[in-house]
């Protein structure tokens, strides 16, 4: 059986700040999702070039991250 993944493109700034990233929860600063992907997503990071990068999850893993980040923010 395949695994389905979801992409989520991320564009930093100049100095390394996160500047765009998919699939942010509202309320939830672009470097904070960044931050909490991170943590929650041992080798599904692959950075480019041109201040770009992508992380490859599954929607499970996604919507995991996301329920940790909202329940910080309340």
């Amino acid at each position: 059986m395949e695994q389905t993944l979801v992409v989520i493109h991320v564009r930093f700034a100049s100095d390394g700040s996160v500047r765009e990233i998919g699939e942010l929860p509202s309320g939830t600063s672009p470097q904070d999702w960044f931050n909490a992907l991170s943590r929650h997503s041992a080798n599904s990071y692959e950075s480019f070039a041109g201040g770009r990068g992508i992380f490859r999850l599954e929607p499970a893993i996604i919507e995991q991250v996301k329920a940790a980040v909202l329940s910080l923010a309340t």
